[in-house]
């Protein structure tokens, strides 16, 4: 057999059997040898095990590529397209904090933003305070986590991750010399909070091995990281913890967050050296969030309130049993987020599905929703930094209307547009139509599914659709404008969203459906939106195609398992799909946050239900539909060795002709490529695998 023969045979991994034994039930995984830790990763050259697993990775990425050769022109075709779209000398719409309008603009030719600023009025001299651009140079990777400027506007604190494991580095810098100071503080979560001193940060420190954040440090300026100082820790496995400064400015606060139940710390900002004090007493199944406003926090809670209520309480005496109604619970309104203004509440409610932003004047008691006269679109609360203005900015878009930025007279009523995504080219919103249908699943339910097409490409008969979800963590997935979208509309391709159980789409009644031992309502629902279309003559079986990732690539895995003969291709991004072991298994990152979402298997119910939908679990002899999975060899949220032993496993078990390929991302975690072009790269091969089935090469 000639080598070039060899180089396109799907590969086939090594199988070293280990036993799990749980609940009397026996379990042999033969690629568990494929796990590696930090630092077997980080390490070069890599030791023997290490090098099996990266061999393996390189053999399946050869193989793709081998196997995908003759979509490589149109893959650069698809690439040049997209980001053809895209304006490179672009500019985002200032926003005004403190005395300084602060914008990023983009150069052409350059993959990061520039981070600028203007003193009191925009025809005034352009201050750079980071230029990415620079920041970035001699690594593969980098990401921005986030830029704090200080009260006086004399220090930036920004963090930097260079290796996509979201461990962010925090570094300060004098704008007003330009200086970057010595020994930035490292391992960080990202966040962090200026005290009214000037010279004291609060941060947020991550445990190496789960990833969980854990640790609130206090830092002055000057001294060195190793002394900075403990100020909190969270014991509890099963939370998150962060840090951040009010908008008010008046308060430094420590959030505590697991699935199920929120908990804040409040420090007066003006007292860094002070003592955290307990907003109230942790409560079991309680979530809320706190706004501080004047001389009293709102809460947003779902406390006897499903779909949450907001309530105020002194910040004096901030303890459960004071808190005061000020919005009761609706079973049709979920409220999702607050904004507060020195006379206005802007409130951010899904209605029926759909965002709405409603406007509270404190003052006159007017109360009412922004008129946005469409019937599927997305819209949010935008970037408010001043306190004492009656001027909202929000931020609108649909499957079809590019994102739109508003400032909004909250006293008048008055919309003004400041800006809407450029679409470089012909693009006409014109084109194409946006419906909202809705499903009837298996048990009554009715699902909103949000649908997009070219109307010139639209046929009578079946066509082209892909049909893609999430269903997970109460996350709802918008009907949100995209730009890479339109390859594959202008090639005939529906698009479709499924607003599936697990999403709060209807609010938390929606999540709680699609959770725990609710689980298989998700995978039950995406299915019967696929049966649909094709009952509807939408597609058929030779053009419907779906994708997700992360927990949404555990729905892709789950449902070609349930139901692997309706799709003719699936792409699962970063799936989450080894979900017995993992959740078993508190050392693996994220795993112990994790378990008021899927189930505690070491609970025998939760193993049980669990492992009837695992799709690592569930794979058996059968035609699988053509398969695209990725992942990340440096993904902290799913690690990578899930989709590398979901394709080993199922390497053994294809039967027929379908494709099954792995693009492992050596260089990169969760989120893909950084940079503004360099991950449309990822889409264009996701598209030609698509369009490539489709029999559509150009």
């Amino acid at each position: 057999m000639n080598s070039c023969t060899k180089t396109v045979q799907p590969p086939k991994a090594t199988k070293k059997p280990y036993e799990m034994t749980d609940h009397g039930h026996v379990r042999i995984d033969d690629y568990y040898w494929m796990r590696l830790n930090d630092d077997q990763k980080s390490k070069k050259p890599y030791d023997d095990h290490a090098q099996d697993v990266v061999d393996y990775i390189d053999a399946e990425n050869a193989y793709l590529q081998n196997d995908l050769s003759h979509t490589k022109e149109f893959q650069d075709v698809l690439y040049t397209e997209m980001i053809s779209r895209i304006k490179k000398d672009d500019q985002t719409v200032p926003y005004l904090q403190n005395g300084y309008y602060y914008y990023d603009r983009f150069e052409k030719g350059k993959e990061y933003a520039i981070h600028c600023r203007k003193k009191d009025d925009l025809n005034n001299k352009e201050e750079i305070i980071l230029d990415e651009n620079k920041l970035a140079e001699g690594h593969d990777y980098f990401t921005l986590g986030g830029k704090y400027v200080s009260p006086d506007n004399v220090w930036l604190a920004f963090t930097v991750d260079t290796l996509s494991r979201r461990f962010y580095d925090i570094y300060i810098k004098n704008l007003e010399t330009g200086e970057i100071l010595d020994d930035p503080i490292s391992n960080t979560e990202g966040d962090i909070a200026w005290a009214n001193d000037n010279k004291t940060i609060f941060y947020t420190t991550k445990n190496k091995i789960t990833l969980l954040s854990e640790k609130i440090y206090r830092h002055e300026i000057g001294t060195k990281p190793q002394d900075d100082i403990l100020v909190y820790q969270e014991h509890d496995i099963e939370y998150y913890t962060g840090v951040y400064r009010s908008k008010s400015g008046e308060y430094i606060i420590i959030w505590n967050s697991s699935t199920l139940v929120s908990d804040y710390h409040i420090l007066r900002a003006d007292d860094p050296h002070g003592e955290f004090i307990n907003f109230t007493n942790r409560g079991v199944d309680h979530e809320y969030t706190i706004e501080h406003l004047g001389d009293k926090f709102y809460i947003i809670t779902n406390w006897e309130a499903k779909n949450n209520r907001l309530m105020e309480v002194s910040e004096d005496k901030t303890s459960q049993s004071n808190w005061v109604e000020v919005l009761p619970h609706r079973d049709h309104a979920h409220i999702m987020e607050i904004d507060v203004f020195k006379e206005h509440l802007v409130i951010n409610e899904r209605i029926d599905g759909t965002s709405k932003l409603r406007i509270i004047n404190q003052i006159s008691e007017d109360d009412g929703y922004i008129d946005l006269k469409d019937d599927i679109y997305y819209t949010y609360i935008s970037t408010n930094r001043e306190y004492d203005t009656s001027t909202l900015r929000f931020v609108y878009n649909s499957l079809t209307t590019p994102r739109c930025t508003y400032d909004y007279d909250m006293n008048t009523g008055e919309k003004i547009l400041l800006k809407q995504q450029a679409i470089i080219g012909d693009y006409s919103s014109s084109n194409y139509e946006a419906e909202r249908i809705y499903v009837d699943a298996r048990d009554g339910f009715k699902i909103p599914v949000s649908i997009v097409y070219n109307k010139k490409m639209r046929k009578n008969g079946p066509q082209n659709l892909l049909l893609y979800g999430y269903g997970s963590y109460g996350s709802t997935e918008d009907p949100y404008f995209s730009n890479t979208r339109l390859s594959l509309l202008d090639r005939g391709f529906i698009f479709a969203i499924a607003h599936i159980r697990g999403s709060q789409i209807y609010g938390r009644m929606s999540y709680d459906d699609g959770k725990l031992f609710n689980k298989i309502n998700t995978f039950n629902d995406f299915i019967d939106v696929g049966k649909y279309f094709i009952d509807q003559n939408y597609t058929d079986s030779e053009h419907l195609f779906c994708s997700g990732a992360s927990a949404g690539g555990l729905l892709i895995g789950a449902v070609i398992n349930l139901e692997p003969d309706i799709w003719k291709g699936a792409i699962a991004g970063v799936p989450f799909v080894d979900v017995v072991t993992t959740m078993l298994d508190p050392s693996i990152p994220l795993t112990s946050n994790e378990w008021d979402e899927w189930g505690d298997p070491r609970d025998k119910d939760y193993y049980e239900y669990m492992l009837s939908y695992s799709p690592y679990d569930q794979i058996k002899n059968r035609r699988y539909p053509n398969l695209l999975v990725t992942a990340g060899f440096f993904d902290s949220q799913v690690q990578y060795w899930e989709p590398l032993k979901w394709v080993a496993k199922l390497r053994e078990y294809w039967i027929g002709d379908n494709k099954l390929y792995l693009h492992t991302n050596m260089g990169t975690g969760h989120g893909g490529e950084s940079g503004r072009f360099k991950r449309y790269k990822e889409y264009a091969l996701q598209y030609a695998f698509l369009l490539n089935l489709a029999g559509i090469n150009n």
